[in-house]
């Protein structure tokens, strides 16, 4: 019965990634847990997101051959960061924050702020299509998780507490991006 309603979840999630993305817009999933529990949070949460189609799609075995255990930790397990020991927390540099997984574009170092959270804050993603937003019901508490549009990986949460022009905080790992300041030169 219980792989059945995550069958019909999961089935359900696709038919909406499908439709909502069509519009080019970033997408809020909500997904509900019947348990609070980090373990079966982390398992449910994966299944899900793992179905949902995206450009790359990797194993488990082949993410940890590729990631290093801190970024295996965070980017497929959805881990976090230590609070200000991020590497980008103080970037002030001209460029883009890529997926460390994938290198998609996620970020622009003109939407960084300082928040004070001790997380690298932007107040929008590169382009709406760059990032996924899905409700997460972990640790009794609602936030908006936001993974990569292209591979799935966790990168952080989006908080309704940030500046203008959006009024959107979206609260990253370091760890999960990379940051690319050539692409400033280029002129892209």
């Amino acid at each position: 019965m219980k792989k059945y309603i995550i069958f019909l979840l999961a089935s359900l999630l696709i038919l909406l990634f499908f439709f909502s993305s069509e519009s080019g817009k970033s997408i809020l999933v909500n997904i509900s847990h019947k348990s609070d529990s980090l373990k079966n949070y982390r398992e449910v949460k994966k299944a899900e997101v793992i179905e949902m189609k995206y450009q790359i799609n990797k194993h488990d075995s082949e993410w940890e051959k590729e990631l290093t255990p801190e970024q295996y930790k965070v980017l497929r397990e959805r881990g976090t960061e230590q609070q200000f020991s991020g590497k980008f927390y103080k970037n002030h540099e001209t460029g883009d924050y890529i997926c460390a997984a994938c290198g998609n574009l996620l970020f622009k170092s003109d939407t960084k702020y300082n928040s004070g959270s001790g997380w690298p804050s932007y107040w929008e993603p590169a382009a709406d299509s760059s990032v996924v937003l899905v409700e997460d019901n972990s640790f009794g508490m609602t936030r908006t998780e936001v993974i990569c549009a292209r591979c799935g990986s966790h990168l952080g949460h989006v908080f309704d507490d940030g500046p203008n022009p959006t009024g959107k905080r979206y609260c990253i790992n370091s760890i999960s991006m990379e940051f690319d300041k050539d692409t400033a030169k280029k002129g892209k």
